[in-house]
């Protein structure tokens, strides 16, 4: 244990580009032991990938070490040739990317896959290799690994794909495991079962972890060891518990400050004005979703099998001027209530009241004003603003559509929206793909505040940001609820978020609500033995940080 594993030393890495010389790593120092977990924590664009990068020679583009060096293994492997980076690369230092969406090649069956890997690294011979491909999905924990193997990743879950690239990264049994992300595409209850998985399988084997991730929470609970990334430098490391404790770093304090699974208590907001809403109004339901029934047509399906119940007898109130949170995992069936609620699906059966209407029964002048009263903001900002368009236009649209005031007042009324999101004016003149993602989602809030709504449909509307960003957004949501008495119905899969931001929780399962009741009843009773595991499975959520 006392000779370092991989040790980075004074590392500096750099891109040219256009504009000339950009540094993304500078002067970093990193050690991992033989068989320790080690974490590099910091939020997108902070170096954490391009130092991970660097230790397999896989920089992109023009990316390459300039100064300091990094040893493996007692071996300097700064500047090693493509040929030595090949035999180093899976046979002694394994990775498992970020996206398993995009890093496994459709074409080829998930056993090809992996026997590709074995057959690179010369690992077993090609009698015995369909064999041992088997085992590696077997322990990777697939179920019916034989079978699974012949299967196309289209054919897999996502949390599936992520064992099958697992199988790969470890199929040479590396002395070191890089994990980019590994699971942050995937539900908690799914990560929590492949991160069980890969520590045991780790500890088997003797292999070293270096975790990369903007999840705080989760580097806490994974590693011993936790390294805090900030543009380009390392601003703190050591011990885990220890820095997560005793943050002395001002960057470290507000990561800690801001993952969601980190801050037990409701965010508080910078105003702590209560709701304008009077006591009569309080318990006034302001969405009330009665016996839902959504059932889709199965293509090429006979029979019983011809129909999918997505969602089966569901039923809710929303109160007005609370957020409730609908939460389950991928398939649950809560964005097709969502987009019942909206109206873009029809339901089979049962009803939907907005303030005491069925909207099933509105004719279209009366859907066209439902709109203003109910927007929506969507998962993707990257999807769901129109690339074609200035920021302003996208934010003008809705007021140009329902015709609202004069192009004088709407440029005046976009402005105010800037200002209520907190981006600057100068805002407007620019284009989404010029904006960074916390960035794009702030417009896309602002565009859904434009007709002054009293209800927001919020769909995963955080959960493809940092968790700075997220936080930031989080506590953005939370003051315009205060300011205006908005309504919120937030659909998410992210317990911790649903721990600081919700009155009441609605906890659905495979289409049918398994549990509802306030946030603090759930959170600290709850009844269905899948709730308690939606919970138990949120990453660093019992963590004891001291006062």
């Amino acid at each position: 244990m006392n000779q370092p594993l991989l040790e980075l030393k004074d590392v500096n890495i750099s891109f040219s580009s256009t504009t000339g010389v950009v540094e993304a790593a500078r002067g970093v120092n990193l050690t991992v032991y033989p068989g320790q977990s080690v974490a590099i924590v910091g939020e997108s664009g902070s170096g954490k990938s391009t130092t991970a990068m660097s230790v397999l020679g896989l920089l992109p583009g023009t990316g390459k070490v300039t100064s300091g060096t990094i040893r493996f293994d007692g071996r300097d492997i700064t500047s090693l040739n493509e040929k030595q980076w090949q035999e180093l690369r899976g046979a002694q230092i394994g990775l498992v990317p970020q996206d398993p969406m995009s890093n496994l090649n459709p074409v080829w069956r998930i056993g090809t896959q992996v026997e590709e890997s074995l057959k690179a690294n010369n690992v077993v011979d090609g009698s015995d290799r369909h064999h041992r491909v088997v085992q590696l999905l077997e322990e990777a924990g697939l179920d019916d690994a034989e079978r699974r193997s012949k299967q196309y990743p289209h054919e897999y879950s996502g949390g599936m794909r992520q064992r099958a690239l697992i199988a790969i990264g470890l199929s040479a049994r590396p002395k070191l495991l890089i994990a980019d992300e590994p699971t942050s595409a995937l539900d908690v209850t799914v990560q929590k079962r492949i991160l069980d998985h890969l520590d045991s399988l780790t500890a088997d084997l003797g292999t070293a972890v270096l975790f990369i991730t903007h999840d705080l929470g989760l580097a806490a609970e994974r590693a011993q060891h936790l390294v805090v990334m900030h543009r380009g430098r390392v601003v703190e490391s050591g011990p885990s518990a220890q820095v997560l404790r005793n943050p002395q770093h001002p960057y470290t304090k507000r990561l800690v400050n801001a993952a969601p699974s980190l801050a037990s208590a409701r965010i508080h907001s910078a105003q702590e004005a209560g709701r304008p809403v009077d006591a009569s109004s309080e318990d006034t339901p302001v969405i009330r979703v009665k016996n839902l029934v959504k059932e889709f047509d199965v293509r090429g399906q006979r029979g019983d099998k011809k129909l999918l119940k997505a969602v089966n007898d569901v039923s809710f109130n929303v109160l007005r001027g609370t957020t409730t949170a609908l939460v389950g995992e991928s398939g649950s069936g809560k964005s097709t209530v969502a987009n019942m609620v909206l109206k873009l699906l029809d339901p089979t059966s049962g009803t939907v009241e907005v303030n005491g209407r069925d909207i099933s029964r509105l004719g279209a002048k009366e859907l066209f004003d439902l709109r203003r009263t109910m927007q929506v903001v969507f998962q993707n900002p990257y999807g769901s603003l129109d690339p074609m368009y200035s920021i302003f236009r996208c934010i003008e649209e809705p007021l140009k559509l329902h015709k609202v005031g004069s192009k004088k007042q709407r440029e005046q009324r976009v402005a105010e929206l800037l200002d209520m999101v907190a981006m600057p004016r100068s805002a407007m003149r620019r284009y989404p793909n010029e904006l960074s993602g916390g960035q794009r989602q702030r417009i896309a809030i602002a565009r859904a505040m434009a007709l002054d709504p009293e209800i927001l449909v919020l769909d995963e509307a955080v959960s493809a940001l940092d968790v700075l960003v997220q936080d930031q957004i989080l506590t953005l949501l939370t003051d315009l609820q205060k300011q205006l008495g908005l309504t919120y119905l937030f659909i998410t899969h992210d317990l911790a978020v649903v721990r600081q931001t919700a009155d009441n929780v609605v906890v659905m399962r495979k289409g049918e609500v398994v549990e509802h009741g306030s946030a603090d009843e759930i959170f600290s009773g709850a009844r269905d033995e899948y709730t308690r595991n939606l919970i138990d499975s949120v990453p660093g959520l019992g963590l004891q940080l001291g006062s």
